[in-house]
């Protein structure tokens, strides 16, 4: 004979109290816990690629006026020391390794995208200046040129 104690429990003839568990929660996530989830990963996917993609542009950006401005000195230095006048080209053999370590490669791009030109006028990568890349006019246009 079973004698019920509670909702939960019951005596079985030998005196033993029962208990029984509801399962009332189970295990895992609902569907709205895991949209809400993807919802946030979304959104926050939305604000780091588009800013990971301008750091990595301005990286580029930076080297590339870094190694202009180093092309430049080698070449004023180059002319210096040799009487150049201001209308000689220098090469890029004439200036490594005596000037500069190395002659510098593109980020995008090879070696030969960067020309030193004459001595009074301006180096340039993929056709584009030092000032082309640091003017805020002219900035976007250099960059969409060189394929920045």
């Amino acid at each position: 004979m079973l004698v019920l104690l509670s909702r939960h429990a019951w005596e079985d003839t030998r005196g033993n109290v029962k208990m029984y568990k509801r399962n009332s929660k189970r295990k895992g996530f609902t569907l709205v816990e895991i949209m809400i989830v993807v919802l946030i990963i979304g959104i926050l996917l939305a604000i780091a690629v588009p800013n990971f993609i301008k750091a990595r542009q301005n990286s580029r950006l930076q080297s590339v006026v870094g190694n202009l401005k180093q092309i430049d000195s080698a070449k004023q230095q180059w002319a210096m020391d040799l009487g150049k006048t201001s209308t000689d080209v220098p090469t890029s053999a004439d200036l490594t390794p005596s000037y500069m370590n190395k002659w510098p490669s593109g980020p995008v791009g090879t070696s030969a995208d960067y020309v030193a030109n004459a001595v009074n006028a301006a180096p340039t990568f993929k056709g584009q200046t030092l000032t082309a890349f640091q003017d805020p006019s002219t900035q976007a246009a250099a960059i969409a040129a060189a394929g920045l």
